[in-house]
């Protein structure tokens, strides 16, 4: 009775560090995705206010209007269903991660949980944001084959700028995945694992929201 007791007593202790812990990694990762969402902000004011901003030909020294929409790749919008289901995908290695972190197995001291159900959504995450962010380079190489490289003009250098800082941001997810699946085969701390995932999972969500916006911005916004 009283091993039982002490067993129940460290699992409601266990419930509550964990609680804890993701509350304050959560917030953690709030802070920081202010930050990108602010830089994107700061972007997308650029982006507006330069639409309607002429310069000075210096030929026939007037002012042009020289923001020319840029025909946006079809392979984008394919990229944005791989991202979308990678989310799912994530989304799910996240809630099996947190009841396994839960299970009576978890709650014991000096216990970490083996490779699980949680590996395979974490191995589909990490194809599929490779996958995206190949898909990435070959719509810029797209691009450039149009006739649209960065220099081209001001609207083309907007739409390699939004999409490779996401780009950039994205890639830190996917290393952040590399970690995650490391350490679910060599059996790290189920707890520790389980607040691993869950920030990683809310920032690869939040790398969603963020490419479906842009992608409306670039597609819409001209």
């Amino acid at each position: 009775m009283a091993t039982f007791a002490n067993t129940g007593g460290y699992s409601e202790h266990h419930r509550l560090s964990l609680d804890l812990r993701l509350r304050r990694a959560r917030l953690g990762l709030a802070v920081g995705a202010i930050g990108i969402l602010m830089l994107f902000i700061s972007f997308t004011s650029a982006y507006i206010v330069r639409q309607g901003l002429p310069t000075l030909d210096s030929r026939t020294n007037t002012l042009v209007r020289d923001w020319f929409p840029v025909p946006l790749p079809a392979l984008l919008f394919l990229n944005t269903a791989v991202l979308l289901i990678s989310s799912v995908t994530m989304e799910l290695a996240r809630r099996q991660a947190r009841y396994s972190s839960r299970t009576a197995v978890a709650s014991i001291p000096r216990v970490s949980l083996g490779p699980d159900g949680t590996l395979i959504w974490l191995a589909l995450s990490l194809l599929l944001g490779l996958g995206f962010l190949k898909g990435q380079w070959i719509a810029w190489r797209e691009l450039s084959a149009f006739g649209f490289d960065m220099a081209t003009s001001a609207s083309s250098s907007f739409v390699y700028l939004l999409t490779g800082t996401h780009a950039v941001h994205l890639l830190g997810g996917v290393l952040a995945l590399l970690f995650a699946v490391a350490a679910t085969l060599f059996r790290r701390s189920a707890t520790a694992h389980s607040v691993f995932l869950d920030v990683t999972a809310w920032y690869w969500h939040f790398m969603t929201v963020l490419w479906i916006y842009i992608l409306c911005l670039l597609e819409f916004a001209h």
